[in-house]
């Protein structure tokens, strides 16, 4: 497999419940992440050794950056001594709650696992992901699903594709900061997937990490605000700071979209039940089989 692109899709928590704290420090968590077609872009080639470059000048292109750790681990972990040339193009803010870091490192995970032909299962992907974060697992799989645990063990949903307006408040938020706070609620009483995974039941639930990050950051709380009084069913995602509202269709969501405070940012996406990056390795793996480049 010679040069390739691949996209690393933003993901929205619809709701996100703590339900205990085990004895390592880690939350256990109920939440429902849904794929969007918005997202970063990793391009892959082959190289001598590893080299990283980002088009975001603020993001770090050592190891402190999850691309790079995520190419040392599969290396460790097979042995490969091959390299290669890696470019990302940022879009996803980072500490936005979209997980652009963890889908980063997910479809890096993917894309060398091709470039370099090592041939691993989705299952032990997955294991390696979990090493780097707890969201990686669910951008490998690349499908909406149910999560449990710190968010590894993953259920397999059916939700229809819906368009959204997310909205970035201009902030950063820290996940540890979220968590660490001693008034966060950790004893959300565990339920079961519903049997009908529809907006009425969806909108019942809600996310434990919102009414402490609202707090931390006024930001937040302010953009919750505006999508509630624009849109209606403002949701923080994840840990934050994006937030989200669902829209009746694109149109609806790309004449709110200029309408954002000056000092906002934010993007139109929809969701998809198979995420960008498994319909491109699906394209790519078919390109190989046949012989083409």
């Amino acid at each position: 497999m010679t040069t390739f692109d691949l996209p690393a899709p933003a993901k929205l928590n619809l709701f996100l419940h703590i339900t205990g704290r085990r004895a390592d420090g880690y939350h256990e968590l109920q939440t429902l992440f849904v794929m969007l077609d918005h997202g970063d872009r990793l391009h892959f080639e082959p190289h001598s050794h590893l080299d990283f470059q980002c088009d975001d000048p603020d993001l770090p292109t050592d190891d402190d950056n999850l691309v790079l750790r995520a190419a040392r681990l599969l290396q460790e972990h097979t042995g490969c001594r091959q390299g290669a040339r890696l470019r990302l193009q940022k879009r996803l803010p980072a500490g936005g709650g979209v997980g652009g870091g963890s889908s980063d490192a997910a479809t890096t995970l993917c894309g060398l696992n091709l470039l370099w032909d090592l041939n691993l299962e989705e299952a032990e992907l997955i294991a390696l992901g979990l090493k780097l974060g707890a969201d990686v697992p669910v951008f490998v799989a690349g499908h909406s699903a149910w999560a449990e645990g710190v968010g590894e063990r993953l259920t397999p949903v059916f939700m229809p594709e819906e368009w959204f307006l997310v909205v970035h408040p201009g902030i950063a938020v820290p996940t540890a900061r979220i968590f660490s706070d001693k008034e966060l609620t950790r004893h959300t009483p565990p339920i079961t997937v519903p049997a009908s995974l529809d907006r009425g039941s969806l909108d019942s639930l809600q996310n434990d990490c919102e009414s402490v990050a609202k707090r931390h950051f006024p930001p937040i709380a302010e953009a919750l605000d505006w999508l509630q009084r624009e849109a209606g069913n403002a949701r923080m995602t994840g840990t934050g700071a994006c937030c989200f509202a669902r829209l009746a269709g694109e149109q609806a969501a790309r004449q709110l979209l200029p309408r954002l405070p000056q000092h906002w940012t934010g993007f139109v996406a929809r969701s998809k039940q198979i995420s960008p990056l498994r319909e491109a390795l699906a394209t790519l793996r078919a390109r190989q089989n046949s012989g083409t480049s």
